[in-house]
């Protein structure tokens, strides 16, 4: 569960420095990684509480 909760947190980090780095620089390029990088954050966030749920069940 640790290496769940470290991978969400740096997809995080990763998300936000893409962020940061499309302000800084205005390339679209930027904004559309951070944007792919947050998506799969959100997904594996999702996957994670879904094994949470399912060990709560059993």
């Amino acid at each position: 569960m640790l290496v769940f909760r470290w991978l969400i947190l740096l997809l995080l980090v990763g998300g936000l420095l893409c962020f940061a780095m499309y302000i800084g620089t205005g390339q679209a390029r930027w904004r559309a990684l951070g944007v792919t990088i947050v998506k799969w954050t959100v997904i594996a966030a999702l996957g994670f509480f879904a094994v949470l749920i399912l060990e709560r069940m059993a």
